[in-house]
């Protein structure tokens, strides 16, 4: 297998009969890879991506870093969001009740 080095962020690479590729130690030591180490793959529109796990994770926590605001959990957001909603749903409850308390008052009455 042959691999040639053109420019610091771009090789030319062969696959090999077994369809591996090796990642020149230029670039594994700028992507801060180890051997052993797992890679995540995609593929998108006809385009190889080959990532770290921590490369992931560190992109998107900037990709969600523009919702973030101090002093505020996300989790104790949904957990106000949620009462709000079911405390909604109660009242909705509430008056469906009465109403309908008020059909059967207004039926006894008419008959």
């Amino acid at each position: 297998m042959e691999t040639v080095v053109t420019r610091p962020r771009s090789v030319r690479s062969k696959i090999n009969q077994n369809g591996r590729i090796v990642i020149p130690a230029a670039i594994r030591q700028e992507m801060g890879l180890k051997a052993g180490e797992s890679l995540l793959m995609e593929v998108e529109d006809g385009v190889l991506r080959i990532e770290s796990y921590p490369a992931r994770i560190r992109r998107i926590q900037q990709e969600f870093a523009q919702y973030n605001r101090p002093g505020v959990f996300a989790s104790d957001e949904l957990i106000a969001e949620r009462r709000e909603e079911a405390r909604r749903e109660d009242e909705e409850i509430k008056r469906d009740r009465e109403l309908y308390q008020a059909r059967l008052q207004k039926a006894e009455q008419v008959a």
